[in-house]
């Protein structure tokens, strides 16, 4: 899986390797999760300007692939990043 945001180009098995490895490029800005879910949730409330609300609930019902999945099909279905190519289980997420 292969995911483009904010110039950057992330890759990995999963899109919970994406988001830890887009979580540590954030970080670098003085930035401090202490877990995945934590990231997710300040980056799905980032997107607020530019995704609906009802899109950004992060239910705690989710487990951490499910959300970071949830993450990047936002960022790309709003523009805000670029799934360039994923499982097909994503395909059918859009169906």
């Amino acid at each position: 899986m292969r995911f483009r945001i904010n110039g950057g180009e992330y890759a990995g098995a999963s899109a919970l390797d994406i988001v830890r490895d887009i979580e540590r490029d954030a970080g670098r800005d003085g930035r401090g999760w202490s877990s995945p879910r934590e990231f997710l949730c300040w980056a799905h409330a980032e997107l607020g300007d530019r995704v609906p609300p009802r899109e950004l609930d992060v239910s705690d019902r989710l487990d951490d692939e499910t959300l970071a999945l949830n993450y990047l099909c936002l960022c790309d279905e709003y523009g805000v990043g670029e799934l360039m190519d994923g499982p097909r289980s994503i395909e059918t997420l859009s169906a």
